[in-house]
């Protein structure tokens, strides 16, 4: 088939064309903007990428099929030709996935609020070690992986179940679609203020997520987590509750965290599974793993998932943008991380106090996300924020587009907290954090945000560098 992906630059929409051309189909596609790194590795695997969008460009190409991203809507002249042709078929990413990648795999289904992108490469990392020839799709960069995206041998198929809708035309979330055998419901809190309403809403999303799961596949539950509890029970599937509470099949005990990563225990069904140390920091991240390596096990078909070897988590490096030492030296650490919901903001915190217990912390937040630019939870990120030392506010994005009411007020926060400053644009912030490593000893400084931060988290790097 000739499949031309609309919307080819983002991770997933990139990473997707990727694999079904692997499959052997002739795959093209276009964007709003053609950018690297993944117009770089489209071009490098032989897939031409358009630049915009052009309706009888796309009609003189015949495509077979075209593959709508999430970004896509009414409006764009070639959705508009698209839904006048009665010949050509189109579909969502996620139903490309359940129709042409999933079929005759083991679907493994990372899903949650937080953690899908380290929980799904921790999974594929460890079937990829232990000889499984998975395949995956991740929405990052693994350090210890090849890329976002294999197709792989085996039959397990690791993927990010993302909550989000899937086309303009399928309000569902992603996730219904990708065939799930064994599933994690890693946490569940509200999130994506855009597209739900409230907590309830996420929650019904999640329950139909819980409706697919075969009576012979496996639905790994966050046992701790008081939001994931209100989905159960769930007795047409097999339910495994993993957390540090003495109830969970799977339980995590012993944690402690240090500068040179974390350690924890792992019991299943009461009997000692594995003691994992490993260079990443955080509880969360304990979890994270415990929930990875049990799907990994079953996906192995192992009758005792003791059975399954653990140790190469010891080597395991994690993620670009998660914990992301962009650069250290005796003086100065820049870390970067993908947190941007109050609760991985304290989880971030807590970790990296673990990690560098000597240093005082500047956060650097950016108010992204929907979510996170809104005034829902203005009271919970000021109360996590207290925990760093000193807290710097990017610009909230897209600020113009909400009412006052309805954004979040950095400046009230600052005003709030010991040691803050809010900013209204962020070359404003970085002006202000080059003067800061010039004039100070020494200091830990983290950057907080779902997007790009405008650069100013490498940059600030590189000024570190060039100047020590």
């Amino acid at each position: 088939m000739r499949i031309y992906f609309m919307g080819i630059c983002g991770t997933a929409m990139g990473n997707a064309a990727l694999l079904v051309k692997e499959q052997g189909h002739e795959v093209l596609g276009c964007d709003a903007a053609v950018y690297p790194p993944m117009s770089d590795v489209l071009a490098d695997a032989g897939i031409a990428v358009l630049d915009g969008f052009d309706a009888a460009r796309l009609a003189a190409l015949k495509p077979d099929q075209v593959v709508v991203g999430n970004a896509m809507s009414r409006g764009n002249p070639e959705v508009e030709w698209l839904l006048d042709q009665s010949e050509i078929t189109f579909i969502s990413l996620p139903e490309l996935f359940h129709d042409t990648v999933l079929p005759k795999r083991c679907p493994v289904v990372i899903t949650g609020t937080h953690g899908k992108t380290t929980t799904s490469t921790i999974a594929a990392y460890l079937l990829e070690r232990s000889g499984a020839k998975p395949g995956w799709l991740i929405g990052g960069v693994p350090h210890d992986l090849p890329g976002g995206a294999k197709l792989g041998e085996g039959k397990a198929f690791v993927i990010e179940g993302d909550e989000y809708d899937s086309a303009f035309f399928d309000k569902r979330s992603k996730f219904i679609h990708y065939r799930p055998q064994i599933a994690i419901l890693n946490n569940l809190e509200f999130d994506h203020a855009d597209i739900f309403r409230d907590l309830e809403d996420v929650q019904r999303s999640f329950r139909h997520f819980l409706r697919v799961i075969p009576a012979s596949g496996y639905a790994l539950v966050n046992g701790d987590d008081p939001n994931i509890a209100a989905l159960l029970p769930a007795p047409w599937t097999q339910v495994v509750r993993v957390g540090v509470g003495e109830d969970n099949d799977l339980q995590i005990t012993n944690f402690q965290d240090a500068p040179e990563g974390a350690q924890f225990d792992l019991f299943w069904k009461a009997k000692h599974w594995a003691h994992v140390a490993w260079p990443l920091h955080g509880l969360f991240n304990a979890r994270n793993a415990a929930m990875a390596a049990l799907s990994a096990a079953l996906a192995s078909d192992h009758q005792d998932p003791r059975d399954f070897d653990l140790s190469t988590l010891a080597d395991f490096q994690g993620v670009r943008r998660r914990q992301d030492v962009l650069h250290s030296d005796d003086s100065w650490t820049i870390v970067e991380d993908f947190a941007h919901h109050p609760t991985a903001v304290a989880g971030a915190i807590e970790a990296l106090r673990a990690a560098y217990p000597d240093r005082k912390m500047t956060v650097c937040f950016e108010p992204r996300s929907n979510t996170a630019a809104s005034a829902r939870f203005q009271a919970e990120f000021q109360k996590v924020l207290s925990g760093a030392d000193r807290v710097y506010f990017g610009a909230v994005h897209r600020a113009n587009s909400m009412h006052p009411e309805e954004r979040l007020d950095t400046s009230m926060m600052a005003n709030s907290l010991p040691d803050a400053k809010a900013f209204d644009d962020n070359q404003s912030l970085l002006k202000t954090l080059k003067m800061g490593v010039s004039n100070e000893a020494h200091g830990l400084i983290v950057f907080l945000t779902n997007g790009s931060f405008d650069g100013l988290p490498h940059s600030l790097a590189a000024t570190c560098s060039s100047v020590r």
